[in-house]
């Protein structure tokens, strides 16, 4: 893969770009007056990431782009201002001052939606351990604009780690944190938008370890909470109790530890 960016970028931008090559370990190349078309042709390289003032965008080929959006956490976090429910935050017992472990943070909507109902005094902590999907989050996190200030500086609160969760929650002193979270179906063909498959090849496509649940068993002091299929037997596998549902193909499965 190649990093570049926008054409004529500030050297501000071309700076970042660099970082991030350096970072993913990938090659940056000047992009000049060059469209992305004739630079994947020139480095026979399908995958390219632009950086831009406002953004960065994975080009796959022949896919759509990809960028950063909030997408339905955003629709999410407008329902909760207006004072309706979110079955995710019920089922987890989520708080103004809670600390949130979201252990497979992949796109972030999730993790948004916590950071907003935990408020300035809480803490969610997004943990990828894809590191293209980590930095493309990282960024947006910090640089995207909703419009909104108040679900601005949700946005902004959330650490965003490149770390695999298992070593993450291993690390962690015992009841740590509120609530520990995992949600593996971002390797599921369950998400049907086409803007995600530039990042699917990228996805971690591993299954949910019962160490990892142990661990976060000892880290979390008020739950432990897993989003599956409704009919997958992960709940039942690893020892998930079934509480409620959010849609007809979704499910979530609590531990109290």
């Amino acid at each position: 893969m190649i990093v570049t960016t926008s054409i004529q970028p500030a050297p501000e931008t071309e700076a970042r770009a660099r970082q991030y090559a350096r970072e993913l370990g990938f090659y940056y190349v000047l992009r000049r007056s060059d469209s992305l078309t004739r630079m994947a042709a020139k480095y026979s390289e399908g995958r390219l990431l632009v950086v831009s003032e406002r953004d960065l965008r994975y080009y796959d080929h022949q896919e759509p782009h990809f960028s950063f959006h909030p997408s339905m956490a955003f629709v999410r976090v407008k329902r909760l201002r207006n004072g309706e429910r979110d079955t995710m935050l019920e089922v987890s017992g989520c708080k103004p001052g809670d600390t949130i472990v979201d252990c497979t943070a992949g796109l972030g909507s999730d993790a948004i939606v916590f950071s907003y109902a935990a408020g300035s005094a809480g803490n969610v902590i997004a943990l990828e351990s894809q590191p293209l999907i980590s930095l493309i989050v990282r960024e947006g996190l910090q640089r995207y604009d909703t419009g909104l200030s108040d679900v601005n500086d949700a946005l902004r609160r959330i650490e965003a780690r490149c770390e695999d969760h298992l070593a993450a929650l291993a690390a962690m002193p015992d009841k740590s944190c509120d609530i520990v979270y995992f949600d593996p179906m971002f390797r599921s063909p369950i998400h049907t938008s086409s803007s995600l498959q530039p990042l699917r090849a990228s996805a971690n496509s591993g299954e949910l370890r019962e160490q990892a649940v142990r661990e976060a068993v000892r880290v979390a002091s008020k739950s432990v909470v897993l989003k599956e299929h409704r009919k997958s037997g992960e709940f039942e596998r690893l020892g998930f109790e079934r509480r409620a549902t959010n849609t007809s193909k979704i499910v979530y499965g609590v531990i109290t530890p």
